[in-house]
């Protein structure tokens, strides 16, 4: 691990020097990783991957504003995640509407959902969110950002985030309650 920390810090290094092998190398550390985060918000390869590829500009630009103060991981998820916000923003106009009171979750429902299913199943599922759930879904659960920090980002009410959540819970639920029906599931042990 500390050699990998040591070799990623001198690729970083490189890159500030905008060695190109650096930043090919860099881009092929990370572009798993990144691809991952790109899919989740776009729901689909090719959106994905001209939103990758736009954000790894924005690195390559932005690279020596990285301060060494948190990890360049999460600098980079960061880039990545404002990338494919600004992206849903413009090119696909994600709509995000205000549910009324009865369909969110109640305080007492419970939240705890099933979602026992291979990763790759339920990143499926999850692509196949319409945009709006997706994006709140993904901002709640993966980046850890609160309802008022997500209605502040997307420019909308704290209510149409915990809507969009309620919304994306039971359409996961249901997806995968489908798939596992469909499929005679049972998880391995």
């Amino acid at each position: 691990m500390y050699n990998q920390m040591k070799e990623i810090e001198s690729i970083i290094a490189a890159c500030l020097k905008e060695q190109r092998n650096a930043q090919f190398m860099l881009y092929e550390h990370y572009a798993g990783l990144m691809f991952g985060i790109c899919l989740r918000y776009t729901g689909n390869r090719t959106d994905a991957e001209d939103v990758m590829q736009d954000a790894f500009v924005k690195i390559f630009q932005n690279i020596k504003s990285f301060r060494q103060e948190g990890s360049f991981e999460g600098w980079m998820k960061r880039i990545m995640v404002n990338t494919a916000l600004n992206y849903l923003r413009t090119k696909k106009k994600a709509k995000f509407t205000e549910l009324t009171p009865l369909m969110m979750n109640s305080p007492e429902e419970n939240t705890d959902i099933d979602y026992e299913v291979e990763p790759e199943i339920l990143m499926k599922i999850i692509q196949k969110l319409p945009d709006g759930c997706r994006t709140v879904f993904n901002l709640y659960t993966f980046e850890d950002y609160s309802h008022k920090e997500i209605a502040t980002l997307l420019s909308f009410t704290e209510g149409t985030s915990k809507s969009q959540l309620s919304r994306a819970r039971k359409l996961l639920t249901e997806a995968v309650l489908e798939y596992k029906q469909k499929n005679n599931y049972q998880l391995a042990t």
